[in-house]
Formats: structure tokens, sequence, C-alpha cells
């Protein structure tokens, strides 16, 4: 049955929301680290390799370890955990200013990490069980929109609570989440289960293919895992590339956040899109628009007005394709949802970050401006991919 019909227009509405603010939240959190770096390099002086370890610890456990959480929670069917997730990874990335010890901190970052990858999957099946189907797209770039925005504001309003009152106060941060949780708790969306009662017990659907036996889903992947390369290497070297043109390193910091929000607008728009004009034509004119944007920005070399549009439209683009993948997926694996969308949010981050590293290595080799043009490559393969997966069936879209 629709769930516009069960619950009512307003309470579906406001649970898309309340679970786009959970999101901010979440995402709030997740973006703790990097600031985090330079104060525990002062405080406990661990090295820059320790840095790097703990941010690739912190990936793997938030990423790449979503699909294994969103088949639990297709097989388990309830919404409960969402109440605990969203203050645990807050509290074990709060706690881990006051590590006693480097192998302390690194287990904090690692449960804190494990935590939020289980929020992901879970809160982006709700979406798509209490929203109308012919808003399904839009709903989830209202979801993501979330995300990104928290992601995007954290360093700097952490930055700046830092420097005020150190490391030892991280705690009082802890408490935000835990108000949330509880407006969560009051909406009672943790009721909603994820199936319809004659669903509940999980059964394997027969007729369709496994996730790995299926050649759009597995095609997808690949090409939003390739969209992610891009994404992450620009997300990584644009404040070091900055540098290279004479901007000083908060123009570059700032550069990243116009990036970051042009994502922020871009998840709105892409969700909206989709549900006009198809999904598979909105991924693909969002690739293209990323594509674009960023192969003039690195042409122009330069701090212009237009600089700043083009990497605004670069990361709005590359977040624009999100919402559709996310719904494409769900459709293409309707009764592992939350699986779905942890491929989708997940693991091709995750794997994409494996694709940057692969930039730094050409970085290393010829210089961040030509690594970054040779990373946008990765967006024409995705486009060609795309190009081989049948066009989802939804709302004859």
């Amino acid at each position: 049955m629709n769930s516009k019909t069960v619950w009512g227009f307003r309470q579906y509405w406001g649970w898309v929301l309340l679970l786009a603010l959970t999101h901010f939240t979440s995402d709030f959190y997740n973006n703790f680290l990097p600031p985090m770096l330079p104060f525990l390099v002062d405080t406990m002086h661990i090295s820059l390799t320790t840095g790097g370890l703990l941010a690739m610890v912190y990936a793997i456990t938030s990423c790449l370890l979503q699909p294994f959480f969103g088949y639990w929670v297709d097989r388990q069917g309830a919404t409960w955990p969402l109440l605990a997730t969203i203050p645990g990874s807050a509290f074990f990335i709060c706690l881990s200013g006051e590590a006693p010890s480097p192998l302390f901190l690194f287990l904090l970052v690692a449960v804190a990490g494990t935590v939020s990858s289980v929020f992901h999957p879970l809160a982006s099946a709700l979406v798509a069980r209490v929203t109308d189907p012919s808003h399904r797209a839009f709903s989830m770039s209202l979801f993501i929109s979330g995300g990104n925005i928290g992601f995007a504001v954290a360093p700097a309003l952490l930055t700046g609570y830092l420097s005020t009152w150190g490391l030892e106060s991280l705690w009082f941060l802890f408490f935000p989440a835990l108000a949330l949780a509880a407006a969560c708790l009051a909406s009672r969306l943790h009721l909603v289960p994820l199936r319809d009662q004659h669903q509940f017990a999980f059964k394997e659907d027969t007729t369709a293919p496994s996730w790995y036996r299926s050649k759009p889903l597995l095609l997808l992947n690949t090409a939003m895992t390739l969209r992610c390369w891009t994404q992450v290497a620009f997300l990584t070297f644009l404040p070091l590339l900055l540098p290279l043109w004479g901007a000083s390193a908060a123009m570059g910091g700032t550069f990243l956040t116009v990036y970051l929000l042009g994502g922020a607008l871009g998840s709105f728009c892409g969700g909206w899109a989709g549900d006009r004009w198809g999904h598979a034509r909105c991924i693909q004119g969002c690739l293209l628009l990323a594509l674009t944007s960023l192969a003039l920005f690195l042409f122009s070399s330069s701090l212009s007005w237009l600089a700043w549009i083009l990497i605004f439209l670069g990361g709005a683009g590359l977040q624009g394709s999100l919402p559709s993948s996310i719904v494409w997926a769900q459709t293409i694996l309707p009764q592992n949802a939350a699986m779905a969308s942890g491929m989708m949010l997940g693991l091709t981050f995750g794997l994409g970050g494996v694709g940057a590293a692969i930039s730094g290595a050409w970085a290393d080799l010829w210089g961040i401006p030509v690594s970054l043009a040779v990373s946008l490559f990765p967006l024409l393969l995705a486009s060609v991919l795309l190009h081989r997966i049948p066009s989802p069936n939804l709302n004859g879209k």
C-alpha cells in the first residue's frame, strides 16, 4: 500500500525532512576527523602517517561496510536501530578527543565509522519506504542534500570550536545528536517497518538474480565508483592545487567549501530532475555538467569569478547524479533497498577513494594539475557504461 495513503501527506513529508536532518547530523560528525587531525598531532604527537591511517580506517568502516549492513537491515526489517546509530556515531567520534593513547584513538574512530555505516543504508531505505513513488528521487535528494550540507559546514565550524575550546571540550558536541535521537523517538519514525506486515518473514526473490549476478547493478555500481574517483580526487587535491595558482591556504579551503556546497545543491536539484526527466538521463546530464565544468576550471588556471562558478557547477554535477543512482539501484534490487543504498552511498565512495590514491601517485609523477586532468577520464568511462544499462522502469521514465 502507498505510504502516502497509510500515513498521510503531512507526516510523510515530515518524516522525509526529519531523515534529511538526521543525515545532516550524521555527515556533520563524519567529517570531524580531518579538522581534528592538526589538534591530535599537537596534543598526542602522532605522525602524519598515523593521521593518514586514521583516515583510512574511518573510510573503510564508514563506507565499505555499508552494503553488508544494508543486507542485514533488509533481512532484519525493522528501523529501531536508527535511534542508536545517530548518537552512537557522535559519541565515539566526540570521545576520541580525549583518547588516552593512539591505539584507543584507532578503536574509537573504527567504532564511530562502523556505527555510521549502519545509519546510511537504514535511513536511505526508510526514505524510499515512506515516500510516494512519484517523488522518490526528490525525497532522496532532500535526504542526500542534508548530508552534503552537514559534511560541508563541519570543517569550518569544528575548527573554530576546537580553536576556542580545545579537544577536551569536544564531548559537549555529542548532545545535539542525542536531542535529534529524541526527536526521532517522538516522531515514531523508528516504528515504520521496511516491509509490510505480510513481508516480515524475509524471503529471497528467486525470480530475480542475486546482486552479484545482476549485470545492470554491477555496471551501475562501477559507473558510480568511477564518478566517485573524480569526486574524491578533487576533494583531496583541490586545497593543494590552489596554492600553485597563487592562492592562500585559507582560499583553498574556501574553494573546497564552494565545491561541497555545489554538491549539496546539485543533489537537491538532481532528485527533482530524475523524477521529471528520468534517472538515466539525469545521471548522464550531471556527468556531462561535471566533466565540462571541471575541465574548464583546470584549463582556466586562475582565481577569477568564473573559477568559483565552475568549481561550484562541477561539485553540483558530481553529486547531482547520486539521488537517481540510489533510486535506480533500489529498482534493480527491490527486496534489498538498504543494501542497494549502501552500495551507492558507501561502497562507491570507498572504492572511489582507492582511485583517488592512484591520482595521488600520478600527482607525484606529473604534478597535481595533470593528475586532476587525467582523473576526469573516469567520468567519460562512467558515461559509456551507463549507456549499457537498461533505463529504470519507474513511473514510465
